[in-house]
């Protein structure tokens, strides 16, 4: 199945690590959501935001690496799943259930969702954009 990333999971070696037979496919631009960072966690989110878009991977994943990938995102409690088509596959991602303010990400987080932007080839100023929110 497919699985698109946008936080921490866009870092190879962590998705590996968590997920043994994922595969990282190519980067993709999800239309009309944007990056946020919200939660007691401070972890990444994405919210429906008209003309916006979030960057991230996309990832060949098997049914054991979504077992994990539930547990991880703390699914369905934090996390809900939503998906979309890329042509005619199903691609699943995580979204955050409740929409809480946003809360700046700890450095360590930060710093693998980074490096993760770097693995991916995805153009950091989305990331520097969310972590600057209007207020």
């Amino acid at each position: 199945m497919l699985y698109f990333a946008y936080g921490s999971n866009l870092n190879h070696f962590q998705m590996k690590r968590r997920c043994k037979d994922s595969f990282f496919l190519k980067k993709y631009e999800l239309k009309n959501y944007k990056l946020n960072f919200r939660s007691k966690y401070r972890a990444a989110d994405i919210e429906r935001k008209k003309n916006s878009i979030v960057p991230g991977g996309l990832f060949e994943i098997s049914k054991s690496d979504e077992k994990k990938l539930d547990i991880y995102e703390d699914y369905p409690t934090l996390y809900s799943k939503i998906y979309f088509k890329y042509y005619n596959k199903k691609v699943m991602t995580y979204i955050m259930n409740k929409k809480t303010k946003f809360r700046y990400p700890t450095e360590r987080y930060l710093n693998v969702i980074k490096q993760g932007y770097k693995d991916c080839d995805l153009d950091k100023s989305y990331l520097i954009k969310a972590l600057n929110p209007i207020k």
